[in-house]
C-alpha cells in the first residue's frame, strides 16, 4: 500500500516545487540575481575588448572578422539587459536577451568541451580557469532561471508600477 501512494506523494512535492519557483518573491531574486551576474561579467569586456576579442576566438566558432563586432556589442548588451532586469523595466524582453546569450553561451562551451579545445570561459575577465563541465551545468542553470524569470511572475517590477501610475491619471 505504501508504494501507491508514492506517485501522490510525488505529485505533491512537485505542486510544492511549482508553487514555491512560480512564486513573485522568487522572480525576484532570480531576476535580481541573473541581471547582477550579466552586469559584473559585462565589466570587464566593457574595460577591455581586445582580450574579450581573443577569449571569442578561442572557441574556434566565429570567423575572425566577427570576433572584434562581437566584442564590442556582445557586453553592452549584457550590461544593458542586466541592468533592465535588476531595475524590473522590460524584464521580459532583457529575460529573452539574457536567455538567448547563456543558449549561445552554453552551446559554445558544450561544443568546446566536445572538441577538446582548452578555452577559458572569458565570462567574467580574460584570465579564468579552462572550461569544464561545471560552467556547461552554471550556465544551463542560468539558463533555466532565465525562462522562470521570462514565463513567471516577479515582484517589484518597476515597469507595472509606472505603467499602473500612468493609466490612473
Amino acid at each position: 500500500m505504501a508504494g501507491s501512494r508514492l506517485p501522490g506523494d510525488a505529485m505533491t512535492l512537485l505542486k510544492r516545487i511549482r508553487t514555491i519557483v512560480s512564486h513573485p518573491a522568487v522572480g525576484l531574486v532570480m531576476r535580481v540575481y541573473l541581471g547582477g551576474i550579466f552586469i559584473y561579467a559585462s565589466m570587464s569586456k566593457i574595460n577591455y575588448p581586445a582580450e574579450f576579442a581573443e577569449s571569442i576566438a578561442a572557441y574556434q566558432l566565429v570567423p575572425h572578422w566577427a570576433l572584434h563586432p562581437m566584442a564590442l556589442l556582445m557586453p553592452w548588451l549584457e550590461l544593458i539587459s542586466g541592468v533592465l532586469l535588476v531595475v524590473g523595466v522590460r524584464t521580459r524582453a532583457a529575460a529573452a536577451a539574457v536567455g538567448g546569450m547563456l543558449a549561445v553561451f552554453s552551446l559554445a562551451v558544450l561544443l568546446a568541451l566536445l572538441r577538446g579545445i582548452p578555452a577559458g570561459c572569458g565570462c567574467f575577465s580574460s584570465v579564468e580557469e579552462p572550461l569544464g563541465w561545471g560552467t556547461f551545468a552554471r550556465d544551463l542553470l542560468w539558463l533555466a532561471m532565465a525562462v522562470r524569470v521570462f514565463a513567471g511572475p516577479s515582484a517589484l517590477q518597476l515597469e507595472s508600477l509606472i505603467f499602473k501610475s500612468l493609466r490612473e491619471a
